[in-house]
């Protein structure tokens, strides 16, 4: 199992025991007195970050891999905050001792990016001009923006050069942000589930949850908070129509088919069908734990990502932009699609790698057959974790045998 160790504990053991786990970890906030100007032209005149590490960072400190977290994620991505706390980081399944990234190996940093609802400088948080909440107020934030507190945060760390970064998702797109901007600060991008730029079919995707949202007579502007509401129901239906996206009509229909959850037609509009009632639950649930405006800037920022801009000339094509803009990067790549995942196309991922091969770029792809679709990246999937931890790993092989490693050995590795 390539050094992955099996737990052995029984029911009743706590989880945060378990000796593949990183145990109980504490956030840090970590605050940055230096301007911050956004591609917006509006600055920030200083923000706070929230980070999670997990594993030790070596002596010349080699070893660390940034975890970039996608739309809903955030700073918490493996572990427990508490003995009593029953649910582990959002991709605890990958981070952990002897897991694919292997925290008895790497020093692992996840952060919550700004604009976010989980404690860094965003719409919740307070506007230290005006000292009350930022809300609508929060500028308008883009990948390019993330990365760039993410270098000052690897200055704070006193990183100069990452092993890794590491991004499913909107997380794969600041993966490759980082490969564009500061292409000698990364040794490896593994961009998973990813794309190049949004298509207009998932810009309108987002539209659509974004009119949810605006259009609830609970938001007021984006100042909700002040008037004592929150609009609920339209970040309901926003979280509706985006998890409809992540999974597929397989699984829909395997997991629901028809079923009715009475038995029975009712002849009316509440709940009747088996998939109407569970995405009603994940749309309740989101509610709970989000802010509507962070899903505004979010999804705005996913809408914006284009990392061929400042780079290439507005008369290129696409595929042209692509190539010239990844010429940029120095880093090997890992880029992994999922067959069922068609918000972010396999054939999205083909892009990036035929770019990057244009450019006789280091880069290994996969292309792992799973039936979770979007939501895919987030699965322990034996392929696709294999892969990930092979090409992390591969540097030490490389550096035992006092030779660079070749693509197609990085490809050997992560199907081992």
């Amino acid at each position: 199992m390539n050094g992955t160790i099996v737990s052995e504990q029984d029911n009743n053991t706590p989880p945060h025991l378990d000796p593949a786990s990183v145990g109980i970890v504490t956030p840090q906030t970590l605050h940055f007195d230096e301007p911050l100007t956004l591609e917006c032209e509006r600055v920030l005149p200083s923000f706070d970050l929230v980070i999670e590490t997990y594993g030790e960072l070596n002596a010349d400190k080699s070893n660390a891999i940034l975890i970039c977290h996608a739309l809903s994620g955030s700073h918490h991505a493996a572990g427990y905050h508490s003995e009593n706390d029953t649910k582990a980081g959002w991709w605890d399944n990958l981070i952990g001792n002897g897991k694919a990234i292997d925290t008895s190996r790497f020093f692992v940093v996840c952060l919550n990016n700004i604009g976010s609802c989980h404690g860094s400088t965003g719409p919740t948080t307070v506007n230290p001009a005006t000292g009350e909440i930022w809300g609508a107020d929060f500028p308008l934030i883009t990948i390019k923006d993330w990365v760039k507190t993410q270098v000052m945060l690897s200055d704070r760390l006193g990183i100069a050069k990452w092993h890794a970064i590491v991004g499913g998702s909107m997380g794969g797109m600041q993966a490759l942000q980082w490969s564009v901007d500061y292409p000698d600060r990364l040794e490896r991008a593994v961009i998973i589930a990813s794309t190049p730029k949004l298509s207009a079919q998932n810009i309108a995707f987002n539209e659509v949850a974004r009119q949810s949202i605006l259009s609830d007579p609970d938001f007021h502007d984006g100042w909700y908070l002040k008037h004592g509401t929150y609009p609920r129901r339209g970040l309901i239906l926003a979280r509706m129509v985006g998890h409809i996206t992540y999974i597929t009509e397989e699984a829909m229909k395997a997991k629901f088919g028809r079923d009715l959850k009475s038995g029975k037609f009712m002849y009316g509009f509440d709940v009747e069908f088996q998939v109407e009632s569970y995405l009603r639950y994940q749309g309740e649930r989101f509610s709970k734990n989000f802010d509507a405006n962070t899903y505004l800037l979010m999804t705005k920022a996913l809408d914006y990502f284009d990392p061929t801009r400042d780079y290439t000339a507005d008369e290129l094509d696409e595929k042209e932009a692509l190539k010239q803009t990844l010429a940029r990067t120095q880093c090997q790549f890992l880029i992994v699609s999922f067959t069922t995942d068609w918000r972010f196309t396999p054939e999205r991922s083909v892009e990036i790698v035929d770019a990057l091969m244009a450019n006789d770029k280091r880069v290994s792809f996969v292309n792992v057959d799973a039936p979770h679709g979007h939501d895919s990246f987030l699965f322990d999937i034996p392929r696709y974790t294999t892969a990930v931890r092979g090409f992390l790993n591969a540097h030490i092989i490389a550096r035992q045998t006092q030779g660079d490693i070749t693509p197609q050995e990085i490809s050997q590795l992560a199907r081992q």
